[in-house]
C-alpha cells in the first residue's frame, strides 16, 4: 500500500499594513509570520494479514482440510535439489516462477479427512524435530475445531522427521492417543532398525520415545493395501525411502492422491523430475517415480495433495511444452 506523505507545503502570508489615521497614528508593525501547524502524528501501519492455519475443501462427500504445520528453506547449492546440476540452472527455474533464486522454499501441510465414522490424518508434521519454523500441527487442528483425541487413524507416508515428528508432544507423549498408526511394513522395519543415532540423519531427534509411542498402535500394512474399505488405498511410490507410500482417498467418482515426498518443490520437482535429489535414498528410482506420477496424473486428470507444495497443497498437473507445471486450486 502507498504510504501517505506527511510533508506539508506551508504558505506564509506576510501583510505590511501602513494605516494612516486622522490623528497621524504611527504605522503598525508587520504581522508576525504564521506558525506552521503541528505535523500530523505518524499513522500506525495496518496489522499484517493473519496466516491461515487450515483450509477446507471437498473430496466428493468427504471433508478435507489442509493443515499448516510450517515452512522450511533449503539453500540452492545443488546438495539437495538438482544434484549434478548448477545453482544457476536451478535458479533459472525459480526465477521464471517469480521466486528467489538462492533458496528452495517448502511447506509442511499434513492432510485431515473426515468421514461419517472416522477422522483420518495423513502425516503428522515436524513436531519438535525442525525448530520453530515448523511443528504447528496441533495449533492448526485446534483452529480447525478438531480434537486430537478424536483422530481415529494416522497414515504415515514415510519416517522422515517432518512427517512423524508430530506424533509426539514436547514431553514425548502421544498427540493422538486413540489413533491406529498405518505405515507400510518395509517402512516400519526401516524405522525400527535405525537406532537413535542413525534416526537423527533422517530428522528424528526423539527416536526411543517415538518407537515406544507408535509400537502399541501400529498397522504395518503390505504395500498397496486397502486400508479403509472404499476410502483409503495405499499406493507404493518407490525411491524416497524403503517403504514410502502415497494414499489414494476416494469418494464416489472423486479421488485425491496424497503423494507424500514423491515430489518436494512445486517448481523443480515438477518441471525437472529427472533431476536427482539427495533426500531420495535411491535417486534413480525416485526420479523415475516422479516422472511416472506426473505423466499418469496429467493423463488422468488426477487431483493431487502435495504436502510440501504451497499451502493448501491441492491441485493438478498440467502439460506445458515438453514438461509439466503445477496448477493449484
Amino acid at each position: 500500500m502507498q504510504q501517505p506523505s506527511f510533508a506539508r507545503l506551508l504558505f506564509v502570508s506576510l501583510t505590511a499594513a501602513s494605516i494612516f489615521t486622522a490623528c497621524s497614528k504611527p504605522a503598525e508593525p508587520p504581522a508576525e509570520p504564521t506558525a506552521p501547524p503541528p505535523a500530523a502524528a505518524t499513522e500506525t501501519p495496518p496489522p499484517a494479514p493473519k496466516i491461515a492455519t487450515h483450509q477446507s475443501f471437498q473430496i466428493g462427500e468427504l471433508s478435507g482440510t489442509a493443515l499448516r504445520d510450517g515452512e522450511l528453506d533449503f539453500p540452492n547449492d545443488n546438495k539437495i535439489f538438482g544434484v549434478g546440476h548448477t545453482p544457476e540452472e536451478v535458479g533459472a527455474l525459480l526465477s521464471a516462477a517469480g521466486q528467489p533464486t538462492d533458496k528452495i522454499h517448502l511447506f509442511v501441510d499434513p492432510l485431515l479427512v473426515t468421514t461419517a465414522e472416522r477422522v483420518l490424518l495423513f502425516d503428522s508434521g515436524a513436531g519438535t524435530n525442525f525448530g520453530p519454523g515448523a511443528g504447528q500441527l496441533m495449533h492448526a487442528l485446534s483452529d480447525a475445531g478438531v480434537d486430537a483425541g478424536g483422530v481415529t487413524d494416522v497414515f504415515i507416508s514415510h519416517v522422515h522427521g517432518d512427517h512423524v515428528g508430530g506424533l509426539l508432544n514436547a514431553e514425548g507423549a502421544p498427540n493422538f492417543p486413540n489413533a491406529t498408526i498405518h505405515i507400510s511394513k518395509p517402512e516400519w522395519d526401516f524405522l525400527t532398525g535405525l537406532g537413535a543415532e542413525k534416526a537423527k540423519q533422517v530428522g528424528i531427534q526423539n527416536f526411543d520415545a517415538l518407537i515406544a509411542a507408535m509400537k502399541p498402535r501400529i498397522d504395518a500394512f503390505k504395500p498397496g493395501a486397502e486400508l479403509v474399505p472404499g476410502v483409503v488405498n495405499a499406493v507404493a511410490i518407490k525411491g524416497h525411502t524403503p517403504g514410502h507410500s502415497g494414499y489414494k482417498i476416494t469418494s464416489g467418482a472423486d479421488s485425491l492422491l496424497y503423494i507424500g515426498d514423491a515430489m518436494h518443490s512445486y517448481i523443480v520437482s515438477v518441471q525437472k523430475p529427472d533431476w536427482p535429489m539427495s533426500f531420495d535414498a535411491d535417486q534413480k528410482t525416485g526420479a523415475a517415480s516422479r516422472a511416472a506420477l506426473l505423466a499418469d496424473a496429467e493423463k488422468n486428470g488426477q487431483r493431487i495433495y502435495a504436502v510440501h507444495f504451497p499451502f493448501p497443497g491441492v491441485g493438478k498437473i498440467q502439460k506445458q511444452g515438453e514438461g509439466y507445471v503445477w496448477v493449484p486450486e
